[in-house]
């Protein structure tokens, strides 16, 4: 038997959570390992072809993401290029650092809510630096 319309039980909705450092790691965990399989696996299969396609090809590539010649429409794209090149990056670090958070949760340890709220924002903390980190070594050699 149906239960009638009034009666049903209603599921906690957004409204009702409040947000929180592990909620946005959470998500953010998601959204990079998506962004990650989608948008790094195109880049990589790009770079490879290019690659393989011999060195006209790769320059092609590296004109398209990276280096720019003067003027074009290739100056707006290797502008994009290397905003998500920076993107996939603190993507990886940030989806690194979750994973390995949620590695340590499910060994049982961090669920103090304290706890669990520290270790979030630390996550952010470290995938920001890192990126910076990563891409200041990058830059200057």
């Amino acid at each position: 038997m149906a239960q009638a319309p009034g009666k049903r039980p209603l599921s906690p909705h957004l409204e009702i959570w409040r947000w929180g450092p592990a909620m946005l790691v959470s998500i953010l965990h998601r959204i990079t390992g998506n962004g990650l399989a989608f948008v790094g696996l195109a880049l990589l299969l790009w770079w490879i072809g290019a690659l393989a396609g011999g060195p006209a090809s790769y320059q092609t590539f590296l004109d398209w993401v990276w280096l720019a010649p003067a003027g074009g429409i290739q100056t707006v794209t290797a502008i994009l290029g290397k905003v998500v090149l920076v993107g996939l990056t603190w993507a990886f670090f940030q989806h690194m650092a979750t994973g390995i958070r949620h590695f340590v949760l499910d060994i049982g340890a961090g669920y103090e809510l304290e706890a669990n709220a520290r270790w979030s924002s630390l996550t952010i903390l470290f995938s920001v630096a890192a990126t910076s980190v990563f891409w200041a070594v990058v830059l200057l050699h």
